[in-house]
């Protein structure tokens, strides 16, 4: 898989920004009276890993200007070494626009979490190719991997359509376009002939492509029967297919999650880079906050690639990136360095003088 030459930006991500609100040691939200406020998307938690490890990224987002919230974000994504853009729409009175609030509690022992996301006039649904100068983005600045999620391609009708639009102008200036399917239900429903349409349009776009067997038949209609052989055989029989369906995706790969408890999972991968396959058999993992592992997976996975290195250890970063988001209060992982990140992968928890 090539990337271009030169390029400003090794990641660019288009995203709704919002908070997540989550209650002090690990209570339940409905009898907590203390929380934690922090800045939070799904795709600049995918760009953590590149931005924490000194690699240029830029977000692509929208504001409500004169906001607080706003500048609590804008503050954060500084603090994580990420470059912005977005629009200033004015609120627009008590029931105008506002950025989202994901309200969220870590769960503990055999108390999974519980998540609310409360989204109502989000400004994030607004976001247009039209507020952005993309040829300049791309072709004069240049980007190494465009990243999206299904979080904003779902988002709205136009944040479809804005997906689309930034997949078709990577492509056309060599950068290479990645795409999480990242399902929800929530998002999908009375939505289900529109999204898919849509999902499978970007799809046929990307070089790199994340879900998992469930998400591949939920968004992209590419159904495999459950087998006796287990997830790992159903999600490798899973990504032939979506290869089948798209050969110009390069990386394909998915994420195996079995909970134990909240604090104890089994986390494992199955990735297809090129013709070589890499399969990580599940391994145990202590959870402090599970909210992100799979973005912290896709955002080493990135990293990796940016890196040129070779797909088993694409699969092996990326497994340790996730694996050490979840060490975080955070949504997002924050490595110090590599060498953090694949102790993790090593199990060398180690004290570090």
């Amino acid at each position: 898989m090539k990337l271009r030459e030169n390029y400003k930006y090794a990641i660019v991500v288009p995203t709704s920004m919002g908070v997540r609100i989550t209650p002090v040691n690990r209570q339940p939200v409905y009898c907590s009276d203390t929380f934690i406020m922090q800045a939070t998307s799904a795709e600049t938690n995918v760009a953590s890993i590149a931005s924490y490890l000194g690699m240029p990224v830029k977000v692509l987002t929208t504001f409500v200007k004169d906001s607080p919230i706003a500048e609590f974000i804008k503050a954060n994504l500084r603090a994580r070494g990420m470059e912005y853009e977005g629009k200033e729409v004015e609120q627009g009175g008590p029931w105008g626009y506002r950025h989202q609030f994901n309200i969220a509690d870590s769960g503990f022992g055999g108390r999974g979490p519980r998540v609310l996301n409360d989204r109502a006039g989000e400004v994030g649904r607004i976001l247009s190719a039209k507020d952005f100068d993309l040829e300049k983005l791309f072709g004069t600045d240049g980007v190494g991997i465009l990243h999206m999620s299904g979080l904003i391609a779902a988002l709205s009708p136009g944040t479809g359509e804005f997906c689309l639009e930034l997949a078709g102008v990577a492509k056309k200036y060599g950068t290479l376009v990645s795409f999480d399917l990242n399902y929800r239900a929530s998002f999908w429903q009375g939505r289900k002939t529109d999204l898919c349409e849509i999902f499978t349009k970007i799809a046929s776009m990307t070089d790199i492509l994340i879900g998992g067997k469930e998400h591949f038949e939920l968004c992209l209609g590419i159904k495999v029967p459950d087998t006796i052989s287990g997830r790992i055989h159903d999600n490798i029989e899973a990504i032939k297919k979506v290869r089948e369906r798209y050969p110009d995706t390069k990386v394909i790969a998915a994420t195996l999650r079995e909970e134990k408890s909240a604090n104890l999972h089994n986390w494992g991968a199955v990735l297809l880079s090129g013709e070589d396959w890499q399969v990580i058999e599940p391994r145990e993992i202590e959870v402090l906050d599970r909210i992100g592992g799979g973005d912290g997976f896709v955002g080493g996975l990135l990293y990796a690639i940016l890196k040129g290195w070779d797909a088993e250890k694409q699969a092996q970063f990326a497994w340790a990136a996730g694996a050490l988001a979840v060490t975080f209060l955070t949504d997002y992982a924050q490595p110090a360095d590599e060498e953090q990140v694949w102790s993790v992968w090593e199990e060398n928890a180690r004290v570090k003088r």
